[in-house]
Order: structure tokens, then C-alpha cells, then sequence
């Protein structure tokens, strides 16, 4: 079990970072950032199957092939895309901590299996997550500035967040369930997984380029589109196969609701990585919502721990 927890965290570490990407190149579209990562980590996990690329054929069933396009769009493809589009338009704590629900929303998708804590028994702790969430949004609402179309968007990019939310909360539960019992161990799913988000990203890239959608084009300097492809890179293998591989070995070891309460590790890098770009402290709301949700999530781990044993 400490392994799993182990594992869970520096599935947040990296995955915290990759949050951040999106709001140091304002000037990329949510799509161009969203299909360059996940075209990259499709290309990598197809060099490291490429060994074992008869085998794993032979092994993959039409049921896990629907199941892997599913996953890739709501854990990867549509939920980046809300994600970035959070990101720019409501800011980095914000998105982070919205995102920060995803103990709550899983431990409620998870509520009915064969391993889960009641949930009379993680009412409070619950309650303190939901309070930290209140606590950042109002935030946000004071921080905005009177003009409407600035509240508009930040109120566009909270949309935003809880849609990324919600696809999260599905592809976790899913993919927990489907692990339980797989044939595949965790880092030949992630490469399958990561080789399907890879082609779908690159159909996607090619429809939207041939429809002329907005948002296939910059205006960025060569220096920025260098770094642009540098930090999709480290976004495709850390934040995508790395951190995917992470979480599959801990969702292998841990029940659903106790995994649930570890993706608060996410979070907070991402406050953490966040906090450091723009260099200044959090303000009261905000640091009051992130001991809010780190207190609840282990308040909520701490009454999950003698189910776990």
C-alpha cells in the first residue's frame, strides 16, 4: 500500500506541472497545446511498444480498444483541451483548485464498490473539500475586475474547469475498474493508451487544419514556438506517459476512494508550481482553500485507512 501512495504522489508531482504549461504560452491555443502534447506522447509510448508491439495485438480485444479510445478522450484529449482553456481564462489556482474536487467527485463515482467507505463516514471531511472550492471561487468573483467581459471570461473558464472535472472523475473510474483486472501491467497500458490519444490528437490536428479552425495558427517568434515544442515534450513524457504510468500502478494497489483522495497531491504542486512562477504568496481565500482541501482529503484517508487493511 505504501508503494501505491508513493506512486500516487509523483503521479501529482508531474502531472502538477503540466498545469502550469498552458498559462506560460498564452499566446497557444488550447488545441495547438493539447494536440502537440498528446501527438508527442503518442509517438513515444509507440517507440518504447514497438518491441512488444505483436504481442500487445495479439492480446488487445475489441472492448479494450473502444475502452482505450473512451479513455483517451476523457482522460486526456477533451479534458487537456477544457483544462488549458481554464488555465488562460481563469488563471492557475483557479483551475487547480476546481480540478482540487476530483477527491469528492471520485470518491462519490466509487461509492458503490465492493471496497468503499461509507460515505456517512466521510461527510465532514467531504464538507472541508467543498468549503475549500467555495473559498477559491470566491476569490475569484473579488478578484475580477468590474468590467463584464473580463468577469465573463473567468466565469467562461470555470465552466471550463468543472468540464474537465467531470471528464476526469469518468476516465478515473473506469480505468481504476478496468486495471483491477487487466491483462496488461500498468506501463503496456500506458503506451497503449498513449499510442491511441497519439493518433486520435494527430486525426484531430488534420480535421481542424483542413476546416480552417480557429486556433491552428500563432503569431509566436521562433524562441517561443522553441519553447512551445520543449515544454510539449516534457509534457508528453512527463506529464502524459510518466505520470499515467504512476497513477495505473497506484490505482492497481489502492481501492478506488482511497486513489480518489491522493489526486489531491495534483493540486497542490500545481498551487505549488504556480504560486512560484508568479512569484507572490497565496492570498487568504486561496491558502485558506488549500488547507481546506488538503485537510478534508486527509481527514478523508485517514477513516479510509482501516478498510484498506
Amino acid at each position: 500500500m505504501k508503494r501505491g501512495v508513493a506512486y500516487a504522489v509523483l503521479a501529482g508531482a508531474v502531472w502538477g506541472l503540466a498545469i502550469v504549461v498552458p498559462s506560460l504560452l498564452p499566446e497557444f491555443s488550447p488545441l495547438m497545446l493539447s494536440c502537440a502534447r498528446f501527438t508527442l506522447y503518442g509517438a513515444f509510448s509507440l517507440l518504447l511498444a514497438a518491441p512488444q508491439a505483436r504481442e500487445l495485438l495479439q492480446r488487445l480485444t475489441w472492448n479494450d480498444a473502444l475502452l482505450l479510445v473512451k479513455l483517451a478522450l476523457t482522460g486526456n484529449l477533451i479534458y487537456f483541451m477544457l483544462l488549458a482553456s481554464a488555465i488562460q481564462w481563469a488563471g492557475v489556482a483557479s483551475t487547480a483548485l476546481i480540478v482540487g474536487l476530483l477527491p469528492l467527485t471520485i470518491t462519490l463515482a466509487g461509492r458503490g464498490d465492493a471496497d468503499a467507505v461509507p460515505l456517512r463516514r466521510l461527510r465532514w471531511p467531504l464538507l472541508l473539500v467543498f468549503g475549500g472550492i467555495c473559498c477559491i471561487n470566491l476569490d475569484t468573483l473579488l478578484t475580477a475586475q468590474g468590467d463584464s467581459p473580463e468577469l465573463g471570461q473567468r466565469a467562461l473558464g470555470l465552466l471550463c474547469a468543472f468540464g474537465a472535472l467531470l471528464c476526469w472523475t469518468w476516465f478515473a473510474k473506469d480505468n481504476a475498474r478496468y486495471l483491477k483486472s487487466s491483462r496488461f501491467d500498468s506501463g503496456q497500458w500506458s503506451s497503449l493508451w498513449g499510442i491511441t490519444t497519439g493518433l486520435m490528437s494527430a486525426v484531430v490536428w488534420l480535421l481542424a487544419q483542413g476546416l480552417e479552425w480557429p486556433g491552428t495558427r500563432s503569431e509566436a517568434s521562433d524562441q517561443r514556438w522553441m519553447l512551445f515544442w520543449g515544454l510539449s515534450l516534457c509534457s508528453a513524457v512527463l506529464g502524459s506517459w510518466f505520470g499515467n504510468r504512476m497513477w495505473n500502478a497506484s490505482t492497481r494497489r489502492l481501492p478506488l476512494t482511497l486513489s480518489g483522495q491522493l489526486i489531491v497531491f495534483e493540486t497542490l504542486f500545481a498551487l505549488l508550481y504556480g504560486f512560484i512562477c508568479l512569484q507572490h504568496l497565496p492570498s487568504l481565500l486561496q491558502a485558506s482553500a488549500a488547507l481546506l482541501l488538503l485537510a478534508g482529503v486527509l481527514w478523508a484517508v485517514r477513516r479510509h485507512l482501516p478498510q484498506a487493511h
